[in-house]
């Protein structure tokens, strides 16, 4: 936590408000905000009681709303949700809004992630086409005309997915000014990071994924650690969720766009999909 804190205490052009929830933390995080809070007027901090088990998905999106029920979204041009798990680079906010500010079709970003091992940097695997749930940048008008996250699971693929339908860009970019480290592995879970997969593919059903491309996704992540189980995990995720007929998000226009989207995905590739929507080159 100290980690993201100073580097967005450091960035070449810091937050004009950062609202940090502090989920019902039982540790030292309180302590620790307060002493940034205290030297820092641009930094609030909304304390939530804590609710006594994790909520993955629901429960990120409530923290994130105590967060902007604190602000009025009208006086502020971006939005940040931003996870306390990450170190990024000095100059992150100001390139994502120098290229928010020359290309008015995007209307989510981010950079990419990566993980720390061995002295080295490996890359997690997101695709161009989606800006990063651990730090989804926001075009305010945006974010206000898609309605905002979803309350559930995959509400970071959701959220993109809306914004294409809308005609706009949600994108992310590997520049090496923009890679930053999640400290964290993306898909794990307090439990382990099988039940982190298995949650994925349940998100994927929730959201209106077919099996066909469900399919192809765990099978692309077979040399991704962990390796083949992970992979597998994830599909008996969606598996599971489908023979239970867990209930979907409830939005057939935009089930129906998504599955127009992944079919076509399926026979050009996820970036022409992607180019065919939104006429970029």
């Amino acid at each position: 936590m100290r980690q993201t804190l100073d580097t967005v205490v450091g960035q070449s052009v810091r937050p004009a408000k950062w609202v940090i929830v502090d989920d019902g933390s039982t540790d030292a995080t309180p302590q620790i905000l307060a002493e940034y809070a205290a030297r820092h007027d641009w930094i609030q901090i909304v304390t939530r009681q804590d609710r006594g088990h994790r909520a993955v998905g629901p429960g990120v999106v409530d923290a994130f709303y105590s967060g902007y029920a604190a602000i009025h979204p009208q006086d502020y041009e971006f939005v940040c949700k931003l996870d306390l798990d990450l170190r990024l680079p000095p100059r992150y906010f100001e390139i994502l809004m120098k290229r928010m500010s020359d290309d008015p079709r995007i209307a989510t970003c981010s950079g990419k992630a990566y993980l720390e091992e061995g002295g080295e940097l490996i890359a997690e695997r997101h695709g161009d086409e989606t800006s990063l749930g651990m730090t989804k940048f926001y075009r305010v008008s945006c974010f206000e005309a898609i309605g905002g996250f979803v309350r559930e699971v995959m509400w970071d693929g959701i959220d993109c997915h809306q914004c294409r339908m809308k005609g706009w860009v949600a994108c992310s970019w590997d520049d090496p000014e923009l890679r930053f480290v999640h400290l964290r592995p993306m898909g794990s879970s307090q439990d382990s990071i099988y039940t982190g997969r298995m949650r994925h593919g349940y998100g994927q059903y929730f959201m209106g994924t077919g099996f066909l491309f469900m399919a192809a996704s765990a099978l692309s992540r077979v040399n991704q650690k962990p390796y083949v189980l992970g992979s597998a995990a994830m599909l008996w995720g969606w598996l599971k969720a489908a023979l239970q007929r867990k209930p979907r998000y409830d939005n057939p226009e935009f089930r129906r766009f998504l599955r127009a989207y992944q079919l076509r995905a399926l026979v050009v590739g996820k970036a022409r999909a992607v180019r065919d929507l939104t006429g970029r080159a």
